[in-house]
């Protein structure tokens, strides 16, 4: 397991917690998973997808990365905001941060327990009936066309 991050004054260790996400039209599920990501440590970093990323994911977004990342780094429980280009950095983030806790939606459940090796992985549960997905979908309905 990760120690965890650099000292803080009085040789205490600082509780960095990371988690990954599109975070495309923000909403309050997004705010709340954020805020109680943040409650659990000192420092959240957010790995935000780029727009590569969530090509290769079939994923589309309607902000593109620089504004989903100017958005993200004006949310005041977010102290950092990293580019997500692939699955496979995951380790290499957890290292190269010294991440003591990774946090997803339990939507994920499982899906990143490998990380258990290097820090404590833990899902929280998702906000109901809120979601990007849904957004995009009434914003269908409304007659208001995909970008």
């Amino acid at each position: 397991m990760s120690s965890g991050g650099a000292s803080a004054g009085g040789g205490s260790v600082i509780k960095t917690v990371l988690t990954y996400g599109t975070f495309d039209v923000l909403h309050a599920g997004h705010i709340r998973l954020l805020a109680r990501a943040k409650a659990l440590g000192d420092r959240l970093i957010v790995g935000l997808s780029t727009d590569g990323f969530n090509s290769l994911k079939h994923k589309r977004s309607l902000l593109d990365f620089d504004n989903r990342r100017i958005v993200l780094e004006a949310v005041r429980y977010v102290d950092l905001v990293i580019p997500e280009g692939s699955w496979d950095q995951k380790i290499a983030d957890v290292r190269r941060y010294c991440v003591n806790l990774f946090v997803m939606g339990d939507d994920w459940e499982g899906k990143f327990d490998f990380l258990k090796s290097e820090c404590e992985v833990v899902y929280l549960p998702r906000t109901e009936n809120i979601s990007s997905t849904l957004i995009r979908e009434e914003l269908l309905e409304l007659g208001v066309p995909p970008r």
